[in-house]
């Protein structure tokens, strides 16, 4: 990716756009500070052949451009959907931007993952970033400080640190947003990939995907305690998997601090990936929305299924519902949480 610096050299919206390398002797990690996103992730497969797992662009234009703008980014101030992007705090009401209709998806259509992010500070394994959001910023309250730090480490991991404080009480929920292929990006579907996933009970959706409550996972396609392809059950005649097109439901994770949530494994590579994180729920989402009208790194195209994301998040459309675990951040309080994804070669 050295050789690419140059195509995400710009100047957008005031601010200079980058693309910064992070590398040690097992990983290299490319970033932009172009909503915070990972761009690539090369990581040793068989026979030591380095696989690219994280499914992204050439350039900085790519992204601009293309039709799916969630690649690899960090996803503010809201990730997920809030119904018809409604939601009452401290007695006001607020209205979002409604970007997928009928409602408010992933901070609204100049979220988080369409900003250019300072950067604060960068080495070969850590990069600081840091963003600004105003007051009203997509009308959400409250001016937000947002504070992420990507580090990589000598066991093969990629580690996101995200800090945040407001002036005003607001609501937040911070995820970041890779599309995984562990086959490498370009080698194909994802349904035969091993995926586990520590979580007893799931978040049901409406036909418009919007949660309804919660649900136990048993005698479902939505039991991933045990490993079992993504594809495996993907098909099945489930009111679930027809409303969503697939999977693309949050699933409440058990236990609580910083644990595993899942494991996945590429069933050609042999890569596999550990997901752990200290939110409640995680969000799987198995490509059902992708249709090849975007080219990616070296000439592929993003085809259907042929990546998958696992988002760690505080739970879809929790604003609107108090059983769900608050996503209230007051001022003087520290938003503060850590996702690691933890890779073991093929």
């Amino acid at each position: 990716m050295n050789s690419a610096k140059e195509l995400f050299q710009q100047k957008l919206n005031g601010k200079f756009t980058d693309l910064f390398l992070l590398e040690n002797s097992d990983i290299q990690l490319a970033v932009t500070n172009y909503g915070a996103r990972m761009v690539s992730l090369l990581l040793p497969g068989k026979h030591q052949k380095k696989v690219d797992v994280v499914v992204g662009f050439d350039s900085l234009d790519q992204y601009l451009q293309a039709s799916e703008v969630y690649h690899g980014a960090i996803i503010g101030r809201y990730a997920n959907r809030i119904a018809h992007g409604k939601f009452s705090l401290q007695g006001e009401d607020y209205q979002l931007p409604i970007n997928r209709y009928p409602h408010h998806l992933h901070g609204g259509p100049k979220g988080f993952h369409s900003k250019v992010w300072n950067v604060e500070n960068v080495n070969t394994n850590t990069i600081t970033l840091s963003y600004y959001s105003p007051d009203r910023e997509e009308n959400y309250p409250g001016n937000l400080q947002v504070n992420l730090i990507f580090s990589i480490t000598g066991n093969q991991e990629v580690i996101l640190d995200y800090k945040a404080t407001t002036d005003r009480t607001t609501i937040i929920n911070l995820t970041s947003h890779p599309f995984f292929n562990l086959n490498g990006q370009g080698t194909g579907s994802i349904l035969n990939h091993l995926l586990e996933i520590s979580s007893d009970h799931f978040n049901p959706i409406n036909q418009t995907l919007i949660p309804i409550g919660t649900q136990a996972v048993d005698n479902s396609p939505f039991d991933f305690r045990k490993s079992h392809r993504i594809g495996e059950r993907i098909n099945d005649d489930h009111q679930q998997l027809l409303y969503a097109g697939g999977y693309d439901h949050n699933f409440i994770l058990q236990g609580t601090g910083f644990r595993s949530a899942a494991r996945a494994s590429g069933d050609v590579s042999g890569i596999s990936m550990e997901v752990l994180t200290d939110q409640p729920g995680m969000q799987l989402y198995s490509g059902n929305f992708m249709k090849g009208e975007n080219t990616i790194k070296n000439g592929f195209r993003d085809a259907f299924r042929t990546a998958f994301c696992l988002e760690t998040q505080h739970f879809p459309d929790a604003p609107n519902h108090p059983d769900f675990p608050s996503v209230v951040l007051q001022p003087g309080e520290i938003f503060s949480t850590r996702t690691m994804y933890r890779f073991f070669p093929g």
